[in-house]
C-alpha cells in the first residue's frame, strides 16, 4: 500500500497552520501507509533538534525534530507542497535517531 508520499516531502495537513515534513523512510510509508512527520516552523531558532531546511521550490523554516507524530492519510486531508534535498533528509534522521540512542 502507498499512499503517494515520500520521505523528505513537505506537506499541508488540513486544520494546521503550519507545514509538515515527512521523515518516515519509504520502506516504512509503503508497508503501513501511515508516516511520521515533524512540523516546520518559519520563526523558530536553530539548534540540535530544530533543523533549518529549503525546500526544492518556496518553503523555508526549521524542522522542530522532537514534536513528531505519526499521521494516518486516510484520517488527515494532506496534500504535497514541496520536497526538500536527500542531504537534508539525511540531517534530520541523524537528528530525530540521536533522540532515541542509548546513553
Amino acid at each position: 500500500m502507498t499512499v503517494g508520499l515520500r520521505q523528505g516531502d513537505i506537506l499541508k495537513i488540513e486544520g494546521y497552520r503550519n507545514k509538515f515534513l515527512v521523515v518516515s523512510n519509504n520502506a516504512y510509508i509503503n508497508a503501513t501507509g501511515m508516516f511520521h512527520v515533524c512540523p516546520v516552523y518559519e520563526n523558530l531558532g536553530e539548534g540540535p533538534l530544530h533543523i533549518s531546511v529549503d525546500g526544492a521550490h518556496d518553503t523555508h523554516g526549521t524542522v522542530a525534530c522532537e514534536q513528531i507524530k505519526l499521521i494516518d492519510p486516510v484520517a488527515r486531508n494532506c496534500s504535497r507542497k514541496d520536497w526538500i534535498s536527500y542531504d537534508q533528509i539525511m540531517n534530520i534522521s541523524d537528528a530525530i535517531q540521536g533522540i532515541f540512542e542509548y546513553d
